[in-house]
C-alpha cells in the first residue's frame, strides 16, 4: 500500500479531514485524531484500543506492530505499509475512526 492510498482511505470515513501535527499528516473526525502518516518515512499509525491492537496483530501478523514506548501500550499501532493490503487496513482504520467519532456519527444519525 502506498502513502497516497493510505491518505485517500482515511479521507473516505465520514467527516474525516486531514490536518497536521508535529510535521506529520493526521486524520481527524471532529478534532480527534484516528490516524497519522509521516511523509518523510511513510510511517502510518492508527489509534486503536490495546485489545484492538492485539486483535489486528494476531489476525494479520507482520502487518501491524505497536508504536514504541507508552503510546504503543495505549494501543497506537503502526501499519507496515509495504506489506499492507487496502481491505485489511480499511477494517483496522474503521476501528480507529469509530474509537474517536461521536456515537451519533458512527450510528449514522
Amino acid at each position: 500500500m502506498q502513502q497516497e492510498e493510505f491518505r485517500a482511505l482515511a479521507l473516505t470515513f465520514r467527516e474525516a479531514v486531514e490536518s497536521s501535527h508535529f510535521e506529520t499528516a493526521d486524520f481527524r473526525v471532529r478534532g480527534k485524531i484516528f490516524a497519522t502518516l509521516r511523509q518523510a518515512d511513510g510511517r502510518a499509525v492508527l489509534k486503536l484500543s490495546p485489545d484492538e491492537q492485539q486483535l489486528v496483530m494476531a489476525t494479520s501478523p507482520g502487518l501491524f506492530e505497536p508504536v514504541k514506548g507508552s503510546w504503543g501500550l495505549k494501543g497506537w499501532t503502526r501499519v507496515v505499509l509495504d506489506r499492507a493490503d487496502p481491505e485489511t487496513v480499511r477494517h483496522a482504520m474503521g476501528m480507529a475512526w469509530r474509537s474517536v467519532a461521536p456515537r451519533k456519527l458512527v450510528e449514522g444519525r
